[in-house]
């Protein structure tokens, strides 16, 4: 699922010089056409992620998958920029929810201790969907036109949701396939039971280490949304890069970030054992997103096309590197509510990444100038990082 939703998110924006071309849109209205999946994804991320909570995974990712599968064959029927934006926020809407609902399945079937290196899978995979777009998609529509890129990954969505609606249970001990001992390991080490009340709101609310990881993504969005938006179209028409050249370079950031999840999981695991969950998940977020907005603002600054993907693509992975922990972190403060509690992070990361896209839209359109705006996106990242490093994940929901 990981992958297929990032080869569906990243489509927009490799198939962006094919759809520019023939819509005749504007730096400004190409930032609308990226921003409404986000803003769409913002509105729904909380309904979806309590949904999964209440009813269960097995029913919500099925559904998120079938609506955005369905949304984004829509999208290459768009002849007109208004029928581009409705089409972009219908998919969003679709997709919303997704990775809480997916943290929901990781707090059910993974012990506490390794839902960081669970998520670190989790989010690997969707840099290797973000790594195989251009390299899959831009040869694509060199061949069979832009259209055909959303056709295709309609169909795949529609086959993935058939697959998991058959094969998935949200009970580890009803799950084929699983034995009574490793569902006792599952329970033994603190795997959350499913929520059998209404989500407690108000206690939610009133967590402020909540409040403050929500925030802290909010900020950090503004960096991982520039990779998702503008990379690309930031690499043909600011930093000079062909259209051939950014289907084969535009890939390195989005491997890098593979690796860093897988890395960032693993590692975080093994430093939650000898530091404890407090200490590993500040101390990871702050350092790596401090390095990410240096590397940021470094990019912005330079010329040549060697260091730029040098820097691009250790920015990038060097801030996926405390991805894992950021989630972690927030699944401990939700609790049994970890898809609620998530849900409120990631439409946070949502609201930020809309924000970004568009005023990135906006202020190429009044200066005519690419970096300017990266400068900023890189000050809202350091800025991320001192939110993190104040916030306490062992301040949540006790487990119900």
């Amino acid at each position: 699922m990981s992958v297929i939703t990032f080869l569906d998110r990243l489509a927009i924006p490799v198939a962006e010089p094919g759809i520019r071309g023939e819509l005749h849109l504007s730096p400004a209205q190409w930032g609308w056409v990226l921003s409404s999946y986000v803003l769409a994804n913002a509105l729904f991320e909380i309904p979806s992620g309590a949904f999964g909570d209440r009813a269960g995974q097995r029913l919500e990712l099925t559904r998120i998958t079938l609506w955005w599968s369905t949304f984004t064959a829509a999208s290459g029927w768009a002849r007109s920029f208004w029928q581009l934006v409705s089409s972009r926020f219908l998919f969003g809407i679709g997709a919303a929810g997704a990775y809480p609902n997916a943290a929901g399945v990781i707090s059910r079937w993974f012990p506490k201790k390794e839902h960081a290196r669970a998520q670190g899978f989790v989010w690997g995979a969707s840099r290797l969907g973000g790594a195989l777009a251009p390299l899959l998609l831009v040869p694509l529509q060199h061949i069979a036109g832009w259209r055909s890129i959303f056709w295709l990954m309609g169909v795949v969505g529609l086959m993935w949701s058939a697959i998991w609606w058959m094969w998935f249970r949200d009970d580890p001990a009803i799950m084929p396939g699983i034995g009574a001992d490793e569902v006792a390991e599952i329970r033994d080490g603190g795997a959350e039971p499913k929520a059998r009340q209404g989500i407690p709101w108000k206690r939610l609310f009133a967590l402020p280490h909540l409040w403050l990881v929500v925030f802290a993504y909010f900020c950090y969005a503004w960096g991982s949304w520039f990779y998702f938006g503008w990379f690309t179209t930031w690499l043909v028409r600011g930093a000079g890069f062909t259209v051939p050249q950014m289907g084969l370079f535009a890939s390195l950031p989005f491997l890098m970030g593979f690796v860093g999840n897988l890395v960032g999981g693993a590692v975080s695991e093994q430093m939650v054992v000898l530091y404890g969950r407090r200490r590993t998940y500040r101390a990871v977020t702050t350092i790596c997103l401090l390095a990410g907005g240096g590397l940021l603002l470094g990019m912005s600054a330079v010329r040549s096309h060697v260091l730029i993907l040098i820097l691009a693509t250790l920015g990038f992975g060097i801030m996926d590197l405390m991805l894992p922990s950021a989630w972690a972190m927030c699944m401990s403060l939700g609790g049994s509510y970890g898809g609620t509690a998530t849900g409120l992070m990631n439409t946070a990361g949502n609201l930020g990444g809309w924000v970004c896209t568009v005023l990135f839209g906006y202020a190429v359109s009044i200066t005519g100038n690419y970096n300017l705006p990266l400068r900023g996106v890189a000050v809202m990242v350091l800025f991320a990082a001192l939110v993190f490093s104040q916030v306490d994940c062992t301040r949540g929901l006790a487990v119900e």
